[in-house]
């Protein structure tokens, strides 16, 4: 149901004529994805709607509409008379099997499901810093993941190929990785920070730095960044991207956006076997707007016999909650434990990432 109503919420953004009316209700619809509990349980006996920050009367009208009749005439009225009805509809279809923070936890708590717990999770693979894109130092990251009880990060900021996202020189590379030996010598025995890159995937399938320069690399996550709304089939490009030397992780696979893009098309079981061939892990991307791969394709890729890699994509350290999210999808596809590298105890792991390099 919380999915169902912040759904609609974002379609009656999407019809606004008023900028301030569709950063309204999209902001509303966003606070109805965070909930933690179903929407249900805010309903009063006298029939109203406990408070929620970021929904006003408009939006409180709407989802008391849905709980009362399971659609709302009110927006899908509106849709009709604005004529975007055909737009409308492109959007539902780029929200498949999204999970709401509420469906999140319900999943990690199910103890019918089977899969990774939290308290299996050693530590998160996909992360940026303040050396690209992120707003977390080295040693916040440190000292959030030994909070969270974890005994290693990876720090995956953008590579050089990717400027927009403030992509790091291999000049600052170098730099980065002394921060990185001096925070690992001063925790050692208690936590274990590993030099890792996100490299972008090209057209071709290659990624955007020289195999010279991964070697440097202790962890290397390629994903891809471009022609993520394109229908043409880009199987080649992904098959390319995981047998290309020195790659640990396929990061966020399609990247696709909730209700904004659909992502990469590809026939996945051809990717997965490559995958499974190469000892290249699948990653489930926990960032609350992604959720890639999600538990759908995850079950194909445990058929597939596929590492598998549950990472945040934090760019701040709030956002390292978002692997609760990568967590529940994993328990929904049922994803083996030990084909789990962020469950791998650390030896095994930086064994496993040493094998790559090589």
């Amino acid at each position: 149901m919380n999915g169902r109503i912040a759904a609609l919420l974002r379609d009656f953004a999407a019809i606004q004529k008023s900028k301030q009316s569709m950063w309204g209700y999209k902001r509303a619809a966003a606070a109805i994805l965070a909930l933690e509990e179903p929407i249900e349980s805010l309903l009063q006996p006298d029939g109203t709607l406990r408070k929620i920050p970021n929904i006003g009367p408009s939006s409180t009208r709407v989802i008391l509409e849905v709980l009362q009749t399971g659609t709302s005439p009110t927006i899908e009225r509106a849709i009709d008379e604005s004529g975007q009805h055909q737009d409308v509809e492109r959007r539902r279809d780029l929200r498949g099997n999204f999970l709401s923070r509420a469906q999140v936890l319900a999943a990690v708590r199910n103890n019918k499901l089977s899969g990774p717990r939290l308290e299996d999770y050693r530590g998160d693979l996909q992360m940026h810093s303040t050396w690209s894109d992120g707003s977390q130092t080295l040693g916040q990251i440190v000292e959030a993941g030994i909070e969270r009880g974890y005994s290693f990060c990876g720090v995956t900021d953008h590579s050089y190929g990717l400027p927009i996202a403030r992509g790091v020189s291999m000049a600052r590379l170098v730099e980065q990785h002394l921060e990185i030996d001096r925070l690992n010598k001063k925790y050692r025995g208690r936590f274990r920070l590993i030099k890792g890159i996100e490299a972008n995937i090209r057209a071709d399938g290659s990624v955007d730095m020289k195999p010279s320069e991964l070697r440097q690399l202790e962890l290397v996550v390629a994903a891809p960044h471009s022609a993520l709304r394109s229908t043409a089939d880009q199987t080649a490009r992904m098959v390319a991207a995981v047998e290309a030397p020195g790659v640990h992780i396929l990061g966020h696979p399609r990247g696709r956006k909730y209700g904004s893009r659909p992502g990469i098309t590809a026939k996945w079981d051809r990717v997965f076997a490559a995958a499974a061939r190469a000892n290249v892990a699948i990653e489930i991307d926990g960032d609350p707007s992604r959720q890639d791969i999600d538990f759908d394709l995850a079950t194909q890729a445990v058929a597939a016999g596929c590492l598998f890699a549950l990472d945040s994509d934090a760019h701040s350290t709030p956002e390292l909650a978002y692997v609760e999210t990568a967590i529940a999808h994993a328990r929904l596809a049922g994803v083996p434990i030990e084909r789990i590298v962020n469950c791998w105890p650390l030896e095994r792991l930086l064994e496993w990432l040493e094998s790559k390099r090589r």
